[in-house]
């Protein structure tokens, strides 16, 4: 099953999930100053950025490879939603015929096949950038324990790759939460969609984790 698969089978359950997303949506407007008329968002989800812009926009462009979350997302006159992948050079050959003010994307750009070509497709829009990703300190406590490698990229490499395309800071934040057990944790990953559908562990070796 592919990423996309994956948040279109819980869309229905993930603002039930979606904790730390919100959390990020939050620093992410935080850090801006303006009020950005024509918006990009990619890895639009169901819609949880454009929920939390308090201010006029004339056009928000919201992009997603996963079709069960769009099917959620708030529509209007102004809102436009893409069925696209990040993954997909196509995607960007249709955005390039946009003009933007302001590109978000929170929390979706971990699971790009390669981050740099994202990178590099996203200067080209020549737009002002505002990005959260994920890195391979999600669940680090959990992929020690099991014996894993993080699929997600280090904040170091993901810092290279910023310093080598945009004239930006980055800026590392910790979020912390505590379940109640092992089975809730493992809930809260699987409905988030934060798993990356990696099934790398055995039943026995699942129940021994837990």
């Amino acid at each position: 099953m592919k990423i996309s698969s994956e948040f279109s089978k819980f869309a229905s359950s993930y603002n039930s999930y979606n904790i730390i997303q919100n959390k990020v949506i939050d620093r992410l407007l935080s850090k801006i100053s303006t009020e950005p008329k024509n918006i990009l968002d990619i890895g639009c989800g169901n819609g949880a950025l454009i929920k939390k812009i308090d201010w006029e926009y004339q056009r928000f462009v919201g992009v997603d490879f996963a079709k069960g979350m769009l099917e959620l997302h708030p529509t209007s006159k102004n809102i436009e939603l893409i069925y696209g992948d990040f993954n997909d050079d196509a995607i960007f050959q249709k955005l390039s015929k946009y003009r933007f003010d302001y590109l978000f994307s929170a929390s979706a750009l971990q699971w790009a096949d390669n981050l740099e070509k994202v990178f590099q497709h996203l200067v080209k829009l020549d737009v002002k950038v505002n990005l959260a990703i994920f890195t391979s300190n999600t669940f680090k406590t959990l992929n020690q324990t099991a014996g894993l490698t993080s699929i997600l990229k280090s904040a170091e490499h993901i810092k290279t790759l910023q310093e080598r395309y945009f004239d930006a800071s980055v800026e590392v934040v910790t979020y912390k939460l505590e379940f109640n057990s092992t089975r809730e944790l493992f809930r809260y990953i699987k409905k988030s969609g934060v798993s990356g559908v990696r099934k790398v562990l055995s039943y026995k070796e699942m129940k021994s984790l837990m």
